[in-house]
Formats: C-alpha cells, sequence, structure tokens
C-alpha cells in the first residue's frame, strides 16, 4: 500500500475509534433499556464484564485479521482494474454514488447471511449477544469478517471501485453500526426523523429481537430505505425489555462462540 492509503487508514482508525469512545460514554450516560436487572433477563450468563470481555475478544480477534487479510484484500482489489466502471463515474459524484452501491449491496449480503445455513453459522455468532450496545456492532466471528472482505472484494473488482472509495464506505458503515447498535437514549422526534433517512436502534433493536420472524428483518446498514423497497422492513415497535439473542439459543463462552461454526447442528425439523 502507498503512503496515501496509509494516511487514510490512520484517519479512519482515528474517526471511528473517536466515535465509539463517544457514544459508549453516551449510551451510559442516557441509556434506552436499563442495563440493571441484566443477570435475571437473560440466561444468568451475562455479567456486564464477562459479556464486555467476550465482545472485546472477538474484536481483537478481527482486529488482528485486518492487516493480516482484510485490508490486503481490499487494497488488491481495488488495485485490479476499472471494472464496469464507466468514465463519469468519478470525483465525488462518484464517491457518493459508491456509498450508495455499497449500501445497497451489503443490504443483500446482510440477508443473504440470515438466509444461506453456511454463512448463517458466522453470522449467529453476532445475534447470540443477549444485549445490546456499541461493543454489538463489533461483535463478529473472524470467518464471517474474512467471507464479507471475499465478497466486498468481488464488488471491487467488478465495478472498479477505488480504495479511497472503499475506506470511506468502512467509515459510514462502522458509524452507523456504532450508532444503530447503541444503546443510547434518543428523543422520539429526533428519531423518527432520523429514521425516514438511516437505519436507527428502533429499527435495529427488532432486527436483534430474539425472535426469528422479527430476526430476519431490518437488514439495513446506513441507509433505511431498501427494507421498505424490498419488503424486510418490520414495522414492529422496539420495546426496551424485548428479549435479545437467538430464538431458542443461548449466549456461550469466549472459545464456543469461536468454535461454534465448526459444530455440528441437529438436522432441521
Amino acid at each position: 500500500m502507498d503512503q496515501a492509503t496509509d494516511t487514510l487508514l490512520l484517519y479512519k482508525s482515528i474517526a471511528v475509534g473517536g466515535w465509539f469512545a463517544l457514544l459508549f460514554v453516551l449510551e451510559r450516560v442516557w441509556p434506552a433499556a436499563p442495563r440493571v436487572g441484566l443477570e435475571e433477563r437473560s440466561d444468568g450468563r451475562i455479567g456486564d464484564r464477562r459479556r464486555l470481555g467476550r465482545n472485546a475478544g472477538l474484536w481483537l480477534v478481527n482486529l488482528g485479521l485486518g492487516p493480516l487479510f482484510v485490508i490486503p484484500v481490499s487494497a488488491w482489489a481495488a488495485g485490479w482494474g476499472p471494472g464496469l466502471r464507466p468514465d463519469w463515474w468519478a470525483g465525488w459524484p462518484g464517491l457518493i454514488a459508491d456509498l450508495i452501491l455499497l449500501d445497497f449491496l451489503i443490504y443483500w449480503w446482510h440477508r443473504a447471511n440470515h438466509t444461506i445455513p453456511f454463512l448463517w453459522r458466522f453470522h449467529e455468532i453476532h445475534h447470540l449477544d443477549r444485549f445490546l450496545d456499541t461493543t454489538s456492532a463489533v461483535r463478529f466471528h473472524a470467518g464471517e469478517v474474512a467471507l464479507s472482505a471475499l465478497f466486498r472484494a468481488g464488488v471491487i473488482v467488478l465495478f472498479g471501485i477505488p480504495i479511497a472509495s472503499v475506506l470511506a464506505f468502512e467509515v459510514a458503515v462502522l458509524a452507523a453500526a456504532l450508532f444503530h447498535h447503541s444503546n443510547l437514549r434518543l428523543p422520539p422526534g429526533l428519531e423518527r426523523g432520523l429514521s425516514r433517512v438511516v437505519i436507527t436502534p428502533s429499527i435495529h433493536w427488532i432486527h436483534h429481537h430474539a425472535t426469528r420472524v422479527d430476526t430476519d428483518s431490518n437488514y439495513g446498514t446506513i441507509l433505511s430505505v431498501w427494507d421498505p423497497l424490498f419488503g424486510s422492513r418490520n414495522r414492529r415497535a422496539r420495546e426496551l425489555d424485548m428479549v435479545i439473542g437467538v430464538e431458542g439459543e443461548a449466549e456461550r463462552g469466549f472459545l464456543d462462540l469461536l468454535a461454534r461454526p465448526f459444530q455440528a447442528r441437529p438436522p432441521a425439523a
């Protein structure tokens, strides 16, 4: 990678890290769902420190995977060639078009993670979290991160997306994920207004409800237009005491979470 890319990566880390720290503090000052009684509301294994430790452990694994696999794959794909990109698709209009295109495609990738059993084995680790806050946004199995990087690389090659657009999209995705997973209490009017454009906590928390019909809905990441457009929007109102997780499944320890995608499962009924 060249110096410009290294600089962009540095700015990305600073921006995302600052946004994470801000939301992490704010959601503890103005929480939407109460954290008191967390043990009683779950399976008895979700003490806050242990939960944060599990989420931090998964994040650290992925942090190590970034420079070893994710970043090189994205950089290689961005340098492959112009793909299907026309000459007019450049500059600021091109950047905006790239962000919209990538958000559209990540909607379908997310949806595929819920409908294709092999992908769900890895994505389930994200959903097994029994409470939602900013740390949930970085809780993913390394296998899912690697598969997502390969999918994104194919998109980058196909459409000739430059590395600057890729990094800008990663900042936008991480910022959006931290926001809509957060336990930050927003004024109802503000959240309603934001939800007309972007995914908000009230929309995404339904996606984490431990009822499969709700889990398999609200797949959007940044823009809130894709779910209504493709029939996956769930109009259910968020309830702050709703059970979070995977229907019929309990949270697991850190090592078990790493191993779970590779464990045998009983045949579907």
